[in-house]
C-alpha cells in the first residue's frame, strides 16, 4: 500500500530505540525522510545508519540532545524547521508510589511527557497548515484509557495531553493537519523490560518470570513487536488518512477491557 507520503519530511523523537525506531524506519519505508532525535548518540547513529543502508536515496539526519530540553527542541527544530510530519516521543517517568514524588518530579514528568510534546506541536503546526498539509502523531500510552497504579506521573502527564489534543485537533482538521495518539500496550522494549525488572524485585522473582507472566495475562498471548506499532504510525501519517484526528488509537493486544 502506498500511503503517497514519499518525500515529506519527519521529525521522529526519542527514535534510537523501540517504538521510536520502528516509526522512524516505517516512515522510511514510506521513502519519508527522517530525522532522527534521542539522547544517546551511539544507538542513534546505528538506527541512523541502517535506514540509510536500506534507503540510500533518503536524507537520515540525527540530532543527539534532549528533546525535553528547550535546548534539545532547538537543535532538533534546527535540523528539521518544518517538518511534515511530528512524531511526539518521550520516555516515562519511573514507577512509584504518589507519597514519594516531590513537586520536582512531578515537573520533570509534566515537562516530558506534556509540556515538550506542546512546545513541539507549537513550532510546527501552523507551517503545517500553510502547507496544507501535517500529521502529527503522540506516543502516549494504554494508562491513558486505563490508569496503571504505580505510573501515576506517566498517567497525570499524558492524559493532560490527550486532553489538549482533542481540542486543538478539531481546529486543524480542515486545513489537512491531524493530530492523534497511539497508546501503546505492553511491547517487547527496553521500557517494558525495566518495569518488569522492578516488579520482580518486589515480588521476588525474576524478571523472566514477570515477562513470561504478563505476556500470557495478555489476550493475545504475547508482547507487541514494536514493527507493528511503526506500520500503525506510518498508516497514520499517510495522505489519505486527513479523515482521522482527535483519536486514541489502543494498540494493546485487546487488554483494555472496554467496549469504548
Amino acid at each position: 500500500m502506498d500511503l503517497g507520503i514519499s518525500g515529506r519530511r519527519a521529525l521522529v523523537c526519542a527514535a534510537s530505540k523501540g517504538l521510536g525506531r520502528a516509526c522512524a524506519v516505517a516512515l522510511a519505508d514510506e521513502g519519508v525522510h527522517v530525522t532522527l532525535v534521542a539522547r544517546g548518540a551511539e544507538a542513534l547513529e546505528r538506527t541512523a545508519d541502517e535506514i540509510r543502508r536500506a534507503h540510500p536515496g533518503l536524507e537520515v539526519k540525527t540530532v543527539a540532545a534532549d528533546i525535553t530540553t528547550p535546548e534539545g527542541r532547538a537543535a532538533a527544530l534546527a535540523a528539521c524547521p518544518q517538518p511534515d510530519i511530528l512524531v511526539n516521543n518521550a520516555g516515562g517517568p519511573p514507577p512509584g508510589d504518589f507519597r514519594n514524588w516531590t513537586r520536582d518530579d512531578w515537573i520533570k514528568a509534566l515537562d516530558a511527557n506534556m509540556l515538550t510534546p506542546i512546545e513541539l506541536i507549537k513550532a510546527t503546526v501552523d507551517h503545517m497548515i500553510a502547507r496544507k498539509f501535517g500529521r502529527i502523531v503522540n506516543i502516549t500510552s494504554a494508562a491513558v484509557k486505563a490508569p496503571i497504579d504505580v505510573l501515576g506521573l506517566s498517567n497525570g502527564a499524558r492524559t493532560g495531553l490527550t486532553g489538549f489534543v482533542a481540542g486543538l485537533s478539531r481546529k486543524t482538521v480542515r486545513h489537512n493537519v491531524t493530530i492523534n495518539a497511539l497508546l501503546p500496550g505492553p511491547f517487547d522494549t527496553d521500557r517494558l523490560r525495566t518495569v518488569s525488572t522492578n516488579q520482580a524485585k518486589v515480588a521476588g522473582v525474576t524478571p523472566d518470570e514477570i515477562m513470561r507472566q504478563r505476556a500470557s495475562e495478555n489476550p493475545a498471548g504475547r508482547f507487541g513487536d514494536p514493527e507493528e506499532f511503526g506500520l500503525a504510525c506510518a498508516f497514520l501519517c499517510g495522505a489519505k488518512s486527513g479523515y482521522i484526528t482527535g483519536q486514541n488509537i489502543l494498540l494493546d493486544g485487546g487488554a483494555f477491557p472496554g467496549t469504548l
